[in-house]
């Protein structure tokens, strides 16, 4: 692999580990601690993600548990979920909270399945812009003489097999993400 195309396919790999990042917001029906990172709670006048201030456990499979490290914080800890996109109702014992995931009804994991592969979408549009990109970059150094015509061409194909690589990799993600909304 060249040096000019190594920049680009750093730039697909943060595709990559974006579309993981989205895939494990998506709620299948299992307990995921992921589901927590974009809740924020105020901690001393500062918007804190939940898990920096409470230990987040998966219990069962279906049920995730935050105790709060300041206990203090468990009324402000289930207020935020409360008012997150999550859809659970939290618990409280006045030192663990516990989410209970209800399994998703068929049309409801139809949709999620929806989601997921919009977001693989979005991923292989994104990587695509990537291609693009570098195919411009590498037409501009053929017109100021940087390259010549053949290693244009060695370039082009290069990064249509990456390209190529990032988009099966982006379809593997998708599927296992689906065979998990789908199982029971």
């Amino acid at each position: 692999m060249s040096a000019e195309t190594k920049v680009y396919e750093e730039k697909m790999n943060g595709v990559i580990r974006h579309l993981t990042k989205e895939h494990a917001t998506i709620r299948a029906g299992r307990a995921n601690p992921a589901i927590l990172d974009r809740v924020t709670v105020d901690y001393y006048g500062t918007p804190t993600p939940i898990n920096q201030v409470a230990a987040v456990a998966v219990s069962e499979a279906r049920v995730l548990t935050i105790t709060p490290w300041d206990a203090s914080l468990m009324r402000a800890i289930e207020k935020a979920i409360l008012t997150s996109d999550i859809g659970i109702n939290p618990t409280n014992d006045g030192r663990t909270m516990r989410l209970v995931f209800p399994a998703p009804t068929e049309e409801r994991r139809k949709q999620l399945t929806k989601d997921a592969q919009h977001m693989g979408e979005e991923a292989k549009v994104a990587v695509r812009n990537v291609r693009r990109d570098a195919l411009d970059k590498f037409k501009g150094m053929k017109k100021s003489g940087e390259v010549t015509e053949d290693d244009l061409k060695n370039l082009e194909t290069e990064m249509q097999k990456l390209t190529d690589k990032f988009v099966k990799e982006i379809d593997k993600i998708c599927e296992a993400k689906n065979k998990e909304i789908m199982e029971i």
